[in-house]
């Protein structure tokens, strides 16, 4: 029997109706492979594997009725980017390169959703290497997204992103070094988040910048995201409505560039956190110019890094992937200390700047989707490079490893979905999730 998808469109509604015996496990996932048929032309998987998930949401059904209950994410379709390993299914990274690599052993994240009782349906499409925000991979072809198929859906993560949001899964993980979780959440309107730096276990997954690179959820609620990612983290946090905080609302760099529209629906919903008992603080950021490009030397080193071993084979790389990780590799290593010291003296001043606010909010990206194939962005009447200028918000913010979250902060006249960014400082992921919750409420 279909689900009535309306009725339970988050991770809490679909657990209830499975306690109240209106919908099994196997009946949840029957309806993920549905929509996956219906939404083909997406391209949101790169490999699925429906008849190992529908056996074991077979077995949470059985569990269930004999009274065993894994918890809130018991029988909750969920899907994975395909650079977490995952044991006896292929694992690419997007790649050509590791086209054929069947890893022996799930990484920590993979294990304990399972254990938690979410089932997989298969490893998603993502950009190359996780390596860019378009997701249009020239191995396994382009990601599109769910309200505009011309549109790229964002990346590195778009898989993910275009999944929840057309309504496939309730959650899926992703992985973000520049923005790649935030990037797909504002593009597709979800949300992702990513928690402090180490919160969550990047081991067993494809790296591209050790020391940038977070792991996380996406959802269709904030709720959800927390009940993902206290599946996922190492230590979990306790979701509490919270508008009660003091809000930094940059005046330098993070609205620079920024189309209008996405301007005036960040500042809509700060106003909407002022009028519930937000105190609003402008500031000006320290050396924004600065972190973000320090964030992007430290990148390039790293990936090029990771890759050394592979570049020989030049003809398996995409061409933007290709370049990027030959400019790292020509990168002197003098130069990378020198960025990780500059690092270290901006993570300072940053955590000098929260002593006087709890988080900032601030555009997730500063347009909405651009069409596939799009190289240059016009905002009033100024031309930018469709890369730089949507991964200007995000990039430095991974430097700092502080948790961020993307909400859904509206609609641009086209019907294209608008992000918010809700920074916080390390550790303080549960101001940024109550901050989150309470504005989504």
């Amino acid at each position: 029997m279909p689900v009535d998808n309306r009725s339970m469109r988050t991770i809490r509604q679909a657990g209830e109706a499975l306690r109240a015996r209106q919908v099994s496990c196997e009946e949840l996932l029957n309806e993920a492979i549905r929509e996956e048929e219906k939404h083909r032309d997406l391209n949101c998987f790169i490999t699925l594997t429906a008849d190992k998930a529908l056996k074991e949401a077979r077995e949470l059904d059985m569990e269930l009725a004999a009274g065993r209950d894994r918890g809130p994410l018991h029988g909750i379709p969920i899907a994975h980017k395909d650079l977490f390993y995952t044991a006896g299914i292929r694992t690419t990274n997007g790649t050509k390169v590791f086209a054929d690599f069947v890893p022996d052993h799930d990484a920590p994240v993979v294990e304990k959703l399972r254990v938690a009782g979410a089932v997989s349906l298969g490893k998603l499409n993502q950009h190359e290497n996780a390596y860019g925000i378009t997701s249009t991979n020239p191995h396994y072809g382009a990601v599109r997204n769910p309200h505009d198929r011309d549109r790229i859906p964002g990346g590195s993560s778009g898989g993910s992103g275009a999944a929840v949001a057309a309504g496939i899964l309730f959650g899926a993980t992703g992985s973000d070094t520049g923005g790649s979780i935030r990037i797909p959440a504002s593009f597709c309107g979800v949300v992702g988040f990513k928690a402090t730096y180490g919160r969550v276990s990047s081991q067993g997954c494809f790296p591209l910048g050790a020391t940038l690179d977070h792991m996380g959820p996406f959802a269709r609620s904030v709720e959800d995201v927390t009940l993902l990612l206290n599946a996922m983290a190492n230590e979990a946090v306790t979701l509490r409505l919270n508008a009660a905080v003091r809000i930094g609302l940059p005046q330098n760099y993070f609205f620079d560039g920024a189309q209008p529209e996405v301007r005036a629906a960040v500042e809509a919903a700060v106003g909407r956190a002022e009028t519930m008992g937000a105190h609003i603080v402008p500031v000006r950021v320290p050396e924004p110019e600065e972190l973000t490009a320090t964030a992007r030397s430290v990148l390039l080193f790293e990936a090029a890094t990771t890759m050394l071993s592979h570049l020989h084979r030049r003809d398996q790389f995409g061409t933007d992937v290709l370049t990027l990780l030959e400019n790292g590799a020509a990168m002197p290593a003098s130069d990378y200390v020198a960025a990780m010291a500059e690092a270290n003296r901006l993570r300072m001043a940053w955590a000098k700047l929260f002593e006087t606010i709890d988080v900032l909010a601030l555009p997730t990206t500063p347009t909405v989707a651009p069409l596939i194939g799009q190289q240059k962005i016009v905002v009033d009447g100024e031309e930018h490079d469709t890369r730089l200028l949507t991964t200007r918000t995000c990039r430095g913010i991974n430097l700092l490893g502080y948790p961020t979250i993307s909400i859904p902060c509206g609609r641009s006249k086209e019907g294209l979905p608008m992000g918010m960014q809700i920074v916080g400082r390390a550790n303080g992921d549960e101001v940024v999730l109550g901050l989150a919750a309470a504005l989504e409420e």
